[in-house]
């Protein structure tokens, strides 16, 4: 597989911004997909970043792994990095990001009152890569729809600052790739989760590389969802067998979109792609 290879415009423009803008905000928001909470952070920001407070939030927690969800908090926990676990849907969003905002920046807070200086509102600066939920969360944090959603990565194109309540002012920023993947496995789980566009990579190598993992960490969820597949086969086999069986002929094509669908949409389960400890990095 080549390197994937993809930064338009608005995303170079974006990253000028985020650097500028750095200096406006108390502290960062990173914004990640938590079935990826590793693989959806994007190198090039935490460069930006760097000693910034930043507060990270593993959003769609409801679709991943709820148990290697609580092994990547302690994990993020034990470098320092306030952590938190949110479905950005949920009416108890706005409380758990206000009240860990709040814990983040309580010694700066405290120390701006030892000098007689009421600080009322907190400000961050959302950033994460596409599709991870940014537009959600905004819209829950706002109180009312300000923010394009759109199930597709590259919707928000622009920059806005919101006011959430009176503890919390965000300034929205586009999602943002880095230039390319080296790791030919991130781009994988980022296509699988639906990150990137799926023009980006083969379909076929995404289907082939879901099963593989499915069959290696969640085999009962294949069982469960196609019946009659044959574990021990080979993915390439598994995919000109189950095409076969749900009637699609020999139309490959049908089965990946299917498949990768049901992955995306969690029929097939909760799930992470990242496992604490497996990852290069890590350590």
């Amino acid at each position: 597989m080549a390197t994937i290879q993809w930064f338009p415009g608005h995303m170079s423009k974006a990253r000028r911004q985020v650097q500028e803008n750095i200096k406006h905000v108390d502290f960062v928001t990173i914004l990640v997909d938590a079935r990826l909470p590793l693989s959806s952070q994007n190198p090039m920001l935490t460069k930006i970043v760097g000693d910034k407070p930043k507060l990270l939030i593993l959003n769609k927690a409801d679709l991943a792994d709820s148990n290697r969800t609580k092994e990547w908090r302690k994990h993020f926990e034990s470098q320092g990095i306030k952590t938190l676990a949110i479905n950005s849907k949920e009416q108890a969003t706005v409380k758990l990001v206000t009240d860990a905002a709040k814990d983040l920046m309580k010694d700066k807070l405290a120390k701006l009152r030892e000098r007689g200086i009421q600080k009322e509102t907190l400000r961050t600066m959302i950033i994460g890569i596409p599709n991870a939920g940014k537009s959600t969360l905004m819209n829950r944090l706002a109180g009312k729809k300000i923010a394009v959603v759109g199930n597709k990565p590259g919707v928000t194109k622009g920059q806005q600052w919101l006011k959430s309540n009176k503890d919390l002012e965000i300034l929205d920023t586009p999602g943002i790739l880095w230039p390319k993947f080296e790791d030919q496995l991130v781009g994988l789980k980022l296509a699988l989760t639906g990150a990137i566009k799926d023009q980006l990579l083969p379909m076929d190598e995404v289907t082939i590389f879901g099963l593989n993992y499915f069959k290696t960490y969640y085999p009962d969820r294949l069982l469960e969802r196609f019946k009659g597949i044959d574990l021990e086969e080979e993915a390439p086999e598994i995919i000109m067998e189950m095409t076969r069986k749900l009637g699609f002929r020999d139309d490959y094509d049908r089965f990946y979109q299917l498949f990768v669908k049901e992955v995306r949409d969690g029929k097939l389960g909760r799930y992470t792609l990242d496992i604490v400890g497996e990852e290069d990095g890590n350590d």
